[in-house]
Parts: structure tokens; sequence; C-alpha cells
């Protein structure tokens, strides 16, 4: 659990906040005023991935942005399953805590199944959707690639894996690159540290460690699925999407095919040379869409 009050030399100056309601302490943070722009993030990163986001996206909407259980400036409290099911009842009370209405959603990774899931069970706290690299409640078109099919999960059901993702103090830009990220140029010792800094030992990389085994579960397919009747009610709202072409985990043409099922005249842009972690690689392209996507759908 990164100190509340750390900055990562000023690349992170948000002010902390904290929920105690699901039994642990869960960060989140909350800038700016008007309709929520809900931000979530996935593995192995933190609300740290969307510092380049609140700038650009601030003069629309207020910015929260929570550290998912076991992640960022969240506790990681040793006696919960990790779920995808805790970490939506997570967010579902968190969300009623702040109130939040008309909420934009940006989620990538397994913030998309999260948010999706949410959606579902509370479509009336949503009013739109802006997925990136990231999979929806819709079954995946016939005959492409799958998520099964692709690198990142062929290997994190090995040892090697295991024992990598119990080290992400040490290994946490390897596991990014290995899943797709492509801009090498913004590393340097901060960057490093403000990734690895939630994770200093294998018992912190719980939460880590729990989403990959998560990949392609029953569970996960069970609760994506649980308020299906839900559908139509979000799918009447509007949604876009983004995808890196880089990425080493989703497959491009599996992420746009489901999306395409649910928003078929929703916008869709994939990015060449961007890859799973198109926050890092490209976020100026990223937030200019988002902007855009917002302002045309509030009419």
């Amino acid at each position: 659990m990164i100190p509340a009050h750390e900055t990562f030399d000023g690349t992170w100056p948000f002010a902390p906040n904290y929920f105690d309601g699901n039994g642990f302490a869960m960060h989140y943070v909350d800038e700016g005023e008007g309709e929520p722009i809900l931000m979530l993030h996935g593995e192995p990163t933190w609300g740290y991935l969307y510092r380049n986001f609140v700038g650009p996206l601030l003069p629309l909407g207020r910015i929260v942005i929570p550290d998912h259980m076991g992640f960022g400036k969240s506790e990681t409290p040793q006696d919960r399953e990790y779920s995808i099911r805790d970490h939506v009842d997570n967010l579902e009370r968190l969300v009623v805590h702040l109130g939040l209405r008309n909420i934009t959603l940006v989620a990538q990774d397994w913030g998309g199944p999260i948010g999706a899931m949410l959606s579902l069970r509370r479509p009336e706290f949503f009013a739109r959707f802006c997925y990136m690299n990231t999979g929806v409640p819709a079954r995946p078109p016939a005959g492409v690639p799958l998520v099964t099919d692709y690198p990142w999960f062929k290997w994190v059901h090995t040892d090697e894996a295991h024992a990598t993702l119990s080290n992400l103090g040490a290994t946490a830009l390897s596991v990014l690159k290995r899943i797709g990220f492509e801009r090498a140029d913004i590393v340097n010792e901060t960057w490093v540290r403000a990734y690895s800094a939630p994770f200093p030992t294998p018992a912190d990389c719980k939460g880590a460690i729990a989403f990959p085994a998560s990949i392609g579960s029953a569970a996960v397919t069970e609760l994506m699925f649980e308020h299906i009747a839900n559908v139509p009610a979000i799918t009447a709202l509007p949604a876009m999407y983004v995808h890196g072409e880089e990425d080493r985990a989703v497959p491009t043409a599996m992420a746009v095919g489901m999306f395409r099922s649910l928003w078929p005249n929703g916008p869709v842009t994939t990015l060449p040379g961007v890859g799973h972690f198109l926050q890092e690689d490209a976020p100026e392209a990223v937030t200019a869409l988002i902007g855009q996507f917002i302002q045309m759908t509030r009419g």
C-alpha cells in the first residue's frame, strides 16, 4: 500500500481520499465538479495509469479514479478472495457512497469487465461508456483469435508467471511490456518506482495474482451474464471503443467484434503501434477521442 501523500516527484499530485465501507481502506482520486467521469484501471496497474487523463478531461466533469482492492494506495487485505464479484461489489458501494450519477465510464483491461458488470447491475448510474483494450459483456465473433490464444494467457498459467507476479516490486515493468507497453522512452526511475510501489512483498501482490487467474473462468462468465436482462438498458446508452493494436493480451478483432455486437453504431478507433496500456502509449490521442465523444453525446 503506497503512503497516502506520495506524489512520485509531483507526477501524481492529487489529494488522497479513502472509503472504508468495503472493510478496507479503498483509495480514490476525486477532482473537479460536474458529471462524473469514472476511470477504472486493470492489471497490474493503479490510478497512476490515468495521470495524463486528468488535465485534459477535468474541464468536462468530476474525475473519480479508484484503486481496486490490492492496488495502488488501497489496502491489500489478506482475508479476501479478490474475485471479480468482490471488485464489482467494492465499486458499487463506492459509487453509492459518492452519489455518482450520469457516469461516463472510462475503463481498460479488468476495469472493463468490472465497470460493465456494474452497469448491468445498476444501469441507472450511467450515461455513456468509453472502453479501451478490454472486453464488454458479449460473446466473441466466430473465427477470431481469443484471449486464450494470446501469449499473455498462455504465460500466466505457468510457474514462472506466478513467481514473477509474486515479485512485482521488481518485475512490474517487464510484466507491463509482456502485456503490451510500447513507450520505452517515457520510462525513468520515478515511473518504475510508481508502478512498483504497491507491491513491496509477495503478500502485497495478492490482487495482482488473482486477476490473471480469473481469465476465462466460469465465475466471470456467470457474473457477466447475471443481469443479462439489463443489456438493452446499457446498449441504449452511447458507447465508444479504442484499441491499441500491439496488445498482447486482448486480440483486436475479438474486442472490437464484441463491442460492435452491442453498439453497432458506436465509434471504434484502433491505434497502430500502441499497446495494451494505451494510457501510457498514446494519452493525447485517447483523451482527445474521449473528450470529443463526451461533448458530442451530451447534446
